[in-house]
Order: structure tokens, then sequence, then C-alpha cells
């Protein structure tokens, strides 16, 4: 398990720093809209949303990402619109009623739960591709510190009803790598933000990234499934490897917000 860890860690993280550091904005929107459609993917699988209502709510998803990043004033527009086909194609697909409001519910909450929650990159990468590379690298060294301080020290549980293998520990590794991260990029790559600020940062993507990852997990237990897929060797699903992001992403862009530091 951690050779694969190491192994696929050491082949992305330079192709996908290169990608988003020297191509421009839209191929980072193309990067994230075939990841965010993989993912949604996977959570329409978990929830059991099939055929066309399961078609739909990818090409809705892929849709939100386009049109925030070319038009942002047409998202929220686009997104109730994709709500309201989402209800009218369950309404013709199926004459029987019964589990109508799970099947729309799943589908609708699938948009909100990945795409929406990737747009707050496309607002990150606006500002430059260090952004970008600033949110992966605290989210990764958040998510690894929790893993191996949380296997290697870990004893009490910390939300065992969730996820039964995760730690005290492991909470408080995950605030550390989140530091640790953001430190190593704001002083090669972004020397403007203060240690201060950047201690700030790290602490709430640390945060941020723990529950989202409890949150996945969440979902996973209520459907009854360890990994969103297999798609990944070592490592689950594409949505497993989001989940953390998910709610970083927001979180980081706020907290930047707020120090002034994006717009």
């Amino acid at each position: 398990m951690n050779l694969k860890r190491l192994v696929i860690a050491l082949i992305v993280v330079p192709v996908l720093y290169s990608y988003v550091m020297y191509l421009p904005p839209e191929y980072f929107l193309f990067l994230l809209t075939f990841f965010s459609t993989i993912g949604l993917a996977e959570f329409y699988a978990m929830y059991r949303i099939k055929g066309p209502l399961m078609y739909s709510g990818l090409l809705w998803g892929a849709a939100l990402l386009i049109v925030f990043f070319a038009s942002p004033g047409l998202f929220l527009h686009v997104l109730l619109i994709a709500a309201l086909a989402t209800m009218a194609l369950r309404l013709f697909l199926k004459r029987d009623p019964a589990g109508a409001i799970s099947s729309v519910s799943a589908a609708v909450f699938g948009l909100l739960y990945v795409p929406c929650l990737m747009t707050f990159q496309l607002r990150l990468v606006r500002e430059g591709a260090a952004w970008i590379v600033l949110l992966y690298a605290s989210v990764w060294a958040a998510d690894s510190m929790a893993y191996y301080v949380g296997k290697g020290i870990g004893k009490r549980k910390l939300y065992p009803e969730i996820s039964p293998n995760k730690t005290v520990a492991g909470a408080v590794g995950s605030l550390i790598g989140g530091v640790v991260g953001a430190a190593l990029i704001t002083a090669t790559l972004l020397e403007q933000i203060s240690p201060l600020q950047t201690g700030i940062i790290g602490l709430s993507v640390g945060l941020s990234t723990m529950i989202g990852d409890l949150v996945e997990s969440m979902f996973k237990r209520d459907v009854g499934v360890k990994d969103s897929s297999h798609i990944v060797p070592g490592h689950g699903g594409v949505l497993d490897k989001l989940d953390g992001v998910t709610f970083a992403g927001p979180v980081f862009y706020w907290v930047c917000l707020a120090l002034g530091l994006v717009h």
C-alpha cells in the first residue's frame, strides 16, 4: 500500500505541477472538469443513480464548471436549470413516483457536492497557478501527515461511527501537515504571504481537509462501501482523493479572501 502511494505520488505530482504552472488556465479547467466528472460518476454509482439521470447529471456537472469559468454571472441560473431539468427528467422517465425524492435529491446534491465545490479552484487559478499549487500541496501534506501520524502513534479514535481508522493523533497530524505544506510553497512561490498568514491558511486547510474526508466517509458508510471505486491503485477512487479538497478549496479561498490575498 505504501509503495503504491509513493510510486503514484512520484509520477503524478511533478506532472500535475508542470501542467498547472506552465499551461493557460483553460487547461486547468479541462483537468478539473475531467476529474470532477469521474468523481461525480463515482458518487452517482454509490447512490445507484443510473441511466439518463446519471448521464444528464454528468453533463450538467461539466456545464456548471465551464459556465463558471466563462461567465460566472450565469452560474446560479444554470445550477437552478439543472435542478429543474433533473426533476422533470425523473418525472418523464418513470411513471412510478416511488423513490422519486431520493433519486432526484442524490442527483442534484451530487452537483452541489462535486462540481459546485470545485468552482472555487477556478477563481484561484485566475489569481495565478501558484495558488492552486499552494492549495493542493497543503491538502496533500495534511492528508499524508494524518495518515502516517495516525498509523504510527494514533490510539484514541476520532470518530469511530464514521471512520473507525481515524485517530485524534491523525487529526493533529492533518493540522501540522497543512501548515508544513503551506510553508513550503509560500517560501518558494508566494513569498508575499507572511508567516502568520501561512499558519492561518495551513491550519484552515488541515482542518477542512479532515472534515471533507469525514464527510465522504459518512456518505460511503451510508451506502455501505469502503471506497468510491478502485480506479486509483492503493488509493480507492477519484472521489476518495478529492474528498479533502472539496471542502478545503472553498475554505482556502475564503480565508485568503479574508486575509486580502486574493480577490
